[in-house]
């Protein structure tokens, strides 16, 4: 790595209280020589909250692989930049990938800072499993799309995180209840940090009837976070005996294989099996 090149330094930014700045954060935006900002305009009402002034590069979701190039150059002539969305963490269902993919690729430093996540900050009020999850972004505005990605993760048993905007949510919660099922348990956090910041949880069915009741309530930055589907209790059914085989032939062998002989030594699913050993054993 060249130490006379720039630094990219992607930089958290608040999801809605101000307050959520870090102080490194603010440090670094006064130490670089650019800030790369979704929408220049809105970026522009933060830093002069905290008086700071500094030259915009705009970078967002129809330019990005155009404008990628120009600040890499730019970093390769020594300029540190900022990376920054309109809200939370780049890169997070914003724009940012392709411009730290090329800096990867070229040698050029990289330096994550820490910060606000409305995705991460749902999960963690929501009452929902957090050890095992998956993040989806937005779903497909089409309902046909949606509804065939739905069913392409329905058997998924993480917790299943999604952004959602307003003038979709309710038909988005028809799809998910028709394919995942009116009585799966799904949390709404909307306007996080806000002053109208709402987290309620609920069956998807009964969830869904509660937001139709108030317009109001289906305004905002939104984030799903729904229950993953019930693990099946086969692993739990399994003998003591075919648990200590399929503990010694897992030593020995790929655990599918493993798994295969000991579904049929003792007549359970292979599935079960290997589902059991990913879960318990080393």
């Amino acid at each position: 790595m060249n130490n006379s090149y720039g630094t990219l330094y992607i930089v958290a930014t608040p999801i809605g209280n101000l307050q959520d700045i870090t102080q490194r954060a603010l440090d670094i935006f006064t130490q670089v020589d650019l800030i790369a900002a979704e929408d220049t305009r809105h970026s522009g009402l933060l830093l002069s909250h905290y008086g700071i002034k500094k030259p915009f590069f705009a970078l967002h979701d129809h330019n990005e692989q155009q404008k990628a190039d120009a600040l890499v150059e730019k970093l390769r002539q020594g300029t540190n930049i900022a990376l920054i969305s309109d809200a939370g963490t780049p890169l997070i269902s914003d724009p940012g990938f392709h411009l730290v993919r090329k800096c990867r690729q070229t040698g050029l430093k990289v330096v994550p800072l820490p910060g606000a996540c409305a995705a991460i900050t749902a999960l963690c009020a929501s009452g929902i499993a957090s050890d095992r999850f998956c993040f989806e972004g937005f779903l497909p505005a089409k309902s046909k799309a949606r509804k065939d990605k739905l069913q392409n993760i329905a058997e998924e048993d993480r917790t299943l995180i999604f952004y959602e905007s307003t003038h979709r949510i309710l038909d988005t919660l028809e799809d998910i209840e028709a394919v995942l099922g009116a009585e799966r348990y799904i949390v709404l956090a909307r306007e996080i940090t806000k002053t109208w910041e709402t987290i309620t949880g609920d069956t998807v069915a009964n969830l869904r009837k509660w937001l139709a009741e108030d317009p109001n309530r289906t305004k905002g930055e939104m984030v799903l976070v729904i229950e993953g589907k019930a693990k099946s209790d086969d692993a739990e059914e399994i003998s003591p005996q075919a648990i200590k085989a399929l503990t010694l032939l897992a030593k020995e062998l790929p655990l599918k294989k493993a798994a295969a002989i000991v579904a049929e030594l003792y007549g359970y699913k292979k599935n079960a099996l290997y589902q059991y050993g990913l879960e318990y054993l080393d």
